[in-house]
């Protein structure tokens, strides 16, 4: 089994044993990491999509195709496993592809994709075409923007209530949370958190406690969305700018976020994002900073991260701006760099402030 890692792509993988096989979207393609096999260590495989900025990666289960979405390069398909690739755009007349999700909708498998403009576009048929959700639009974008230019808002993450795949959840940077129960004919505007929305992460035991990642603070809800409560800001341990949030699917208080000190606009003057991953197992009230074989304070954002649920234990995975891949195999405990070297991992021009450093 393979598994991705991209800024805007999957993030939760479950299997029955660790995937000798990983997909990093990179600003130079898609690179195919491999374990070795006598186990422990990694090597590059291949390397495919080499003009194109990736910033999402989706491996849609129930077929096996393989989509990424690119910085104004539109979108690919790979139907044997990422060797070969093919344009699957016709339709999506947004060229900026952000995020890509997928799911089960009665007969149908949709794959959803969000842009830069913040639009939300959907196919039926594995993206041979696509139909743009135009529903999205309605809801007031008066307030929808980006600090760096073109200073155009985009769709950053899109997610699934874990019981009900006509639920979505999309998050626009900048400009708030909207949630459709109607597998994107209606959107309304969930109120209550930062407008510079992140992620989206839901307990799947108890869907009414939702996780938001923000530009000033992790916000929780305890009641399906209706009230929020902040629980970090910018002074807080784990770092003033989290980003990447994943959750244990069978023990969701769980939970690991990668954060940097400060916003993307410090990087920029300082060069430095003061990375790190931390640890909560009680979802979220408190957090622990790993440092075992994981720097702590890293210059370098995390772009990537995700978790493979593999039984008997899980691995996770985080890729930097400066192309570096973490992994761990016993849950969080210890880290090794994998491989390094690789082209930077980065949404949008992210990775600029530290390889110009």
């Amino acid at each position: 089994m393979a598994i991705a890692l991209s800024h805007g792509g999957p993030t939760m993988y479950r299997s029955s044993a660790p995937s000798r096989q990983v997909l990093v979207g990179t600003i130079e393609g898609v690179v195919a990491l491999e374990r070795d096999p006598a186990g422990g260590g990694w090597h590059v495989a291949d390397r495919t999509l080499t003009d194109k900025h990736v910033h999402a990666i989706l491996i849609e289960p129930t077929s096996g195709t393989i989509f990424a979405g690119m910085k104004h390069g539109s979108l690919f398909a790979s139907a044997d496993g990422g060797r070969s690739w093919e344009r699957r755009d016709k339709g999506l007349t947004e060229q900026n592809v952000y995020s890509l999700a997928s799911a089960r909708q009665g007969e149908r498998v949709r794959v959803y994709a969000g842009t830069e403009p913040a639009h939300l576009f959907c196919s039926d048929d594995l993206g041979r075409s696509w139909t743009e959700l135009s529903a999205m639009r309605s809801v007031d974008t008066s307030r929808w923007s980006f600090p760096a230019p073109p200073n155009v808002a985009h769709t950053k993450h899109i997610n699934f209530h874990p019981h009900d795949n006509n639920t979505l959840f999309i998050g626009v940077e900048q400009g708030g949370l909207l949630k459709s129960t109607d597998a994107g004919k209606t959107f309304r505007v969930i109120p209550g958190m930062d407008d510079d929305v992140h992620r989206t992460v839901i307990n799947p035991l108890n869907p009414d406690r939702i996780y938001i990642t923000t530009g000033i603070g992790m916000y929780v809800s305890g009641d399906g969305g209706t009230t929020w409560e902040q629980w970090t800001d910018l002074q807080h341990e784990i770092g003033g700018y989290p980003d990447l949030l994943v959750l244990h699917p069978r023990q969701p208080e769980l939970m690991f976020v990668a954060s940097a000190e400060k916003g993307p606009g410090s990087w920029r003057k300082s060069h430095f994002a003061g990375s790190r991953v931390s640890r909560s197992t009680d979802g979220g009230k408190t957090w622990q900073i790993l440092r075992q074989g994981l720097p702590d304070r890293l210059r370098p954002a995390f772009e990537a991260m995700c978790l493979e649920d593999w039984g008997d234990s899980f691995s996770l995975f985080a890729a930097t701006a400066t192309g570096e891949v973490w992994c761990s195999d016993d849950g969080g405990e210890h880290w090794s760099e994998v491989v390094s070297g690789l082209a930077p991992i980065s949404k949008g021009d992210h990775y600029a402030a530290f390889v110009t450093a």
